[in-house]
């Protein structure tokens, strides 16, 4: 299965972090643009002035896991497309011109169901398609989100406990099933 990224699921870092992992391990098909990634770039900045420096460095780590997942803009695909917000033409352009079944986002207002099932992709909200992945791999969900977890102890320094840590991810559904 090959899902499109909207830059609002790459900003996490759990998040992004979960979503790498499970495409790493197989599960999926990560699919990105450029202009996805300079969104989430851009994003980062209210982080703080090092930031975007920082997800520069993620971004470009993120294309080099994923060279087949890097899409490039399609303007003509753009053009025909009607959405809430016209700046977010281009996520769904970059779903149709790869062939992705999902686009995986949290912004479901501006990606109108029936829009995306015109053109044959589902909005897929980052919960529900990480809950689908571990409900279906439960054993590689487990080590993905357990190497996402181990890192986040690393860099605190200190336990990090998983239910919390993927409820500040929005992560509700998941994190429900990998307690039971």
């Amino acid at each position: 299965m090959k899902a499109v990224l909207d830059a609002c699921v790459l900003y996490p870092t759990v998040l992004r972090e979960i979503l790498q992992g499970a495409g790493e391990a197989g599960l999926y098909q990560p699919v990105f643009s450029d202009r996805i990634l300079r969104e989430w770039v851009l994003a980062t900045a209210k982080l703080g002035p090092e930031a975007p420096a920082l997800a520069e460095g993620e971004a470009a780590q993120l294309r080099a896991a994923f060279p087949r997942g890097l899409v490039r803009e399609h303007p003509e695909i753009e053009a025909r497309l009607v959405l809430p917000d016209p700046n977010d033409r281009h996520v769904l352009a970059s779903a149709i011109a790869s062939g992705a079944d999902a686009l995986v986002t949290f912004n479901a207002q501006d990606f109108p169901g029936h829009v995306l099932a015109a053109e044959g992709v589902s909005r897929r909200d980052p919960d529900g398609f990480l809950w689908e992945l571990q409900s279906r791999h439960p054993d590689a969900m487990e080590r993905v989100v357990e190497a996402v977890r181990a890192k986040a102890e690393a860099i605190s320094g200190q336990p990090v406990a998983l239910k919390p840590l993927l409820k500040r991810a929005r992560l509700f559904r998941l994190a429900k099933a990998m307690a039971a």
